[in-house]
């Protein structure tokens, strides 16, 4: 295999333009058998990765972590975690994946830490009034004897957002916070501590090579410190009164520090923040320039399959970015939502995650022919794109996982009621006609820690290799031909041709190239004089009819 050449030209801002590919540790390989993912799986499909022809790796939480939330409740941010591997083989894919051309990305997690870190061990051996308990959110409670949490908040997993701890004499003590699951103490960022501890964790790995860090729920670190409930009228109060955790102003002083870490290095590492937020002024002011550089794209991910919407969300998000200069994202998977191809598969093919559509039936086929043409069209778009590791092979969301073997938050704390995220999670497919279909080595001693479909047998990278129109040959000639496009490598004027019918995206960029993606329900005649140069279906007999929930790229 060729080795490609990295830059290290620091004005070539490669996160613009990259291919990102997210690696969920957990799911992707798992090398010494024992059924979960681990980095010695990751380096031995590091050929892999490249050969598909993506820029960079995003690897979620690989930290020291109990696992109550899948890493996202962190232990020790500069220990790997057992299951996966240690600090050494970390080290070592670092540097294998970079003489491959492959940068990294690797998650922090600014709002919260885990129950078992050093940190809230010693707040709680502290007790009241003690200066590690000033480092998380710890309250009296409210009621005649403290029974019941500080305010209102409710946590993301669902259930109060407060959980109340004893006291070293073992009476009922404090509240502490927690936004997502108890396991996962809110950090006070109003303590110099907390600020200087997480910058010190950045320069930790940005030292060791990594070219950038996603942030995690980046709206939601800096806290009202009055911690005000919400009450009845909260949303009704005219003016808005500001939300107490949720993109305050304050918030961007955190991103500001960490930008100029980012950017004392020879090459500047990248910032890239998970920024859920309707208004598209209050999002494009985390992408300011001294900010982060970039953001995922969640109004395109949660839009259906709709021609309308799909020119609308793209005309947004470009007009969001333009003022502050920033690069667009676009995504369509990642390990919290449902997987794309039963979402195109659907009646109702929008939101990225939705429990009350967690059973609703889904045309599979019809979903990876329209995810097929998904992938066209994010990489014909200006700017960079994010893949979620096993879409490339087309799979599906795992919607019958036994309720035994369910590990999501979303799950137990709403009593079931919510399927949560495993069915996305779910162990890939290399290759085999049964489980664990090479995720393990032959004589594993473990069963994959979620159970794979045994359908999943058509859908192996062994048996996708081998087929000349897969989806997984589709995608390595994509991103090999975006590669080679000037018009789709750089930043090339985009612009939609206004004549277009009403269920047809039609744009180009720069003078040479054109994008076409027919989402009508019949096939739409080709402009005369184009050549082709990719297609994400079989074409007609004739070459110039474009078939339904079909794509090409046109050489003007």
């Amino acid at each position: 295999m060729a080795v490609r050449t990295r830059s290290t030209d620091p004005a070539e801002h490669w996160w613009r333009t990259a291919v990102i590919y997210q690696v969920y540790v957990r799911s992707f390989a798992d090398a010494n058998g024992d059924g979960v993912g681990d980095l010695a799986g990751v380096r031995a499909k590091l050929p892999y990765l490249a050969g598909l022809g993506v820029d960079a790796l995003w690897f979620n939480p690989w930290y020291a972590s109990p696992m109550a939330d899948a890493g996202y409740d962190v232990a020790d941010y500069r220990r790997i975690d057992p299951a996966f591997g240690d600090l050494s083989e970390a080290e070592a894919l670092i540097e294998e994946a970079h003489a491959l051309g492959l940068r990294i990305i690797v998650d922090i997690v600014p709002n919260h830490v885990s129950d078992r870190h050093a940190w809230f061990q010693e707040a709680l051996t502290s007790g009241p009034g003690s200066a590690a308990r000033e480092l998380f959110w710890f309250r009296p409670g409210r009621g005649a004897d403290g029974e019941l949490p500080p305010n209102d908040w409710k946590s993301e997993f669902g259930g109060p957002a407060w959980t109340r701890v004893p006291n070293p004499d073992g009476t009922p003590g404090s509240w502490y916070l927690h936004l997502f699951a108890a396991e996962q103490p809110d950090l006070n960022w109003n303590n110099a501590k907390v600020r200087e501890e997480l910058e010190s964790v950045l320069r930790f790995w940005f030292d060791r090579g990594v070219d950038g860090v996603r942030i995690d729920s980046a709206t939601m670190p800096a806290k009202d410190p009055a911690l005000p409930s919400f009450g009845p009228d909260f949303t009704q109060s005219a003016p808005p009164k500001p939300h107490p955790f949720v993109d305050r102003d304050d918030v961007h002083e955190i991103y500001r520090a960490w930008r100029l870490v980012a950017d004392s290095y020879p090459e500047p590492k990248a910032l890239i923040g998970e920024v859920w937020l309707a208004d598209p002024e209050r999002f494009a002011a985390y992408l300011r320039p001294d900010e982060m550089h970039a953001a995922f794209n969640f109004d395109y991910l949660n839009c259906p399959w709709d021609a309308g919407r799909l020119r609308t969300v793209v005309d947004e998000t470009l007009a969001a970015h333009a003022p502050v200069g920033a690069p667009a994202t676009w995504v369509l998977s990642n390990h919290d939502v449902t997987r794309h191809v039963t979402r195109y598969g659907r009646a109702d093919t929008s939101m990225g995650r939705s429990p009350q559509l967690h059973d609703a039936p889904a045309d599979l086929a019809l979903g990876t022919r329209r995810a097929r043409a998904a992938l066209l069209l994010n990489l014909a778009l200006p700017g960079s794109c994010y893949l979620y590791q096993g879409e490339e092979f087309g799979l599906w969301e795992v919607s019958d996982i036994p309720a035994e073997a369910r590990q999501d938050p979303f799950f137990f704390r709403s009593g079931g009621a919510d399927p949560g995220r495993d069915g996305c999670r779910v162990p890939l497919p290399w290759a085999g006609q049964a489980p664990p279909f090479g995720f393990s080595p032959i004589g594993a001693t473990g069963a994959p820690w979620l159970p794979q479909p045994a359908a999943w047998a058509t859908q192996t990278a062994e048996a996708l290799d081998g087929q000349p129109n897969s989806i997984l040959r589709l995608y390595r000639t994509a991103l090999s031909l975006r590669r080679q496009l000037p018009d789709l490598r750089g930043g090339a004027e985009f612009g939609w041709t206004e004549t277009a019918a009403d269920e047809l995206l039609d744009f180009h960029r720069g003078d040479g190239f054109r994008c076409l993606v027919n989402l009508s329900a019949h096939p739409i005649r080709l402009p005369e004089g184009a050549e082709l140069l990719l297609a994400s279906a079989e074409m007609s007999e004739s070459g110039r009819d474009l078939p339904p929930d079909t794509t090409v790229w046109l050489r003007a």
